[in-house]
């Protein structure tokens, strides 16, 4: 178990452009993110530190196997954490206690699960408990550093396996809960979104984030984020979790096949 805070890790390992603030003082700045890695498999937990470790973008400050461990290290008034990396399945209790727990003493920190959990119920616990993304380890990716530093930049990193449940799973709530049709949206002149915010919806459903939109789009990241306001106004919610979730729900999101 690694408890302590060492120096910043050095070296491209994550192949990850980083952010630079405004300030430079003989070298720019560059913006590091501290990531606690809470993993009861020793070979598990060693590769995700590795990882993280060779990212000049990221610094770990701490790794452990229990949640036990990980309230004492969160409870440190000493120690910072912007990104959480757990698992769920913990010999003394589930990484959903890790998570609400860091959530309230760090309400910045950001939760990424990754578990071989993958039924519906612990999906959407995760998400309810404040994780904004979840990996099957089946499909956990070589580099978790990149896979962090994505979220950071706006991604909800999710397996697809994981968010075909998540929509099912919402899907059949939503008409249980609703037998009667909603009621029809006033017919307007044109379809609902506009084709770019039509493309942009797409896109985020499938997990890309902000730059890489604006990238594929060949438009500044500003406009990406007016077209989203401009989505999430048209569609009535206030992320993009509701969002993917609403435009399935009224037929916006082709199912991928």
């Amino acid at each position: 178990m690694f408890m302590g805070a060492p120096g910043v890790g050095r070296g491209d390992g994550c192949g990850y452009a980083l952010r630079v603030s405004d300030k430079e003082a003989g070298g720019r700045t560059m913006q590091v993110w501290r990531v606690l890695v809470v993993e009861d498999d020793p070979a598990m937990r060693e590769f995700f530190a590795a990882s993280v470790s060779r990212c000049a973008g990221l610094q770990l400050v701490g790794a452990m196997g229990s949640v036990a461990e990980a309230r004492a290290w969160l409870d440190d008034d000493d120690h910072m954490v912007d990104v959480l990396l757990t698992d769920l399945g913990l010999p003394d209790g589930s990484g959903l206690e890790v998570i609400r727990h860091a959530t309230r003493l760090h309400p910045r920190c950001e939760p990424l699960v990754i578990s071989l959990f993958g039924d519906e119920d612990n999906v959407l616990a995760s998400i309810e408990a404040g994780a904004l993304g979840y990996i099957h380890k089946d499909s956990a990716p070589d580099d978790i550093a990149q896979t962090i530093l994505e979220m950071k930049d706006g991604a909800s990193p999710i397996s697809p396996m994981i968010a075909r449940k998540v929509l099912a799973k919402y899907t059949s709530s939503r008409r249980a809960a609703e037998p009667a049709p909603a009621p029809a949206r006033p017919v307007a002149e044109g379809p609902l979104l506009s084709p770019r915010e039509q493309e942009v919806l797409t896109l985020i459903a499938r997990g890309f984030s902000y730059a890489e939109i604006a990238r594929l789009q060949s438009v500044s990241v500003h406009t990406v984020q007016t077209h989203i306001k401009n989505l999430y106004s048209k569609l009535s919610v206030h992320s993009k979790n509701e969002a993917v979730f609403e435009a399935s729900r009224l037929g916006l999101l082709q199912p991928r096949t």
